[in-house]
């Protein structure tokens, strides 16, 4: 993933961080933000593991 990618990413999950000031208490905009950050962590691992299994071939074997 290069960085471009990475900050589109970032960059369509913004406008979700920035609706959570709408939220009136700390536990509300706690949850909202952690589940914003885990989805924008596993897109950007699953682009990172795709990247990996084109480049290794699984079916090949280890010495």
């Amino acid at each position: 993933m290069t960085k471009e990618e990475y900050l589109s990413l970032a960059a369509s999950r913004y406008e979700a961080l920035e609706k959570l000031q709408e939220h009136d208490n700390f536990y509300d905009y706690e949850k909202n933000f952690d589940a914003i950050w885990t989805d924008l962590g596993r897109l950007y691992m699953e682009s990172q593991l795709n990247e990996t299994s084109k480049t290794q071939d699984r079916r090949k074997k280890k010495l």
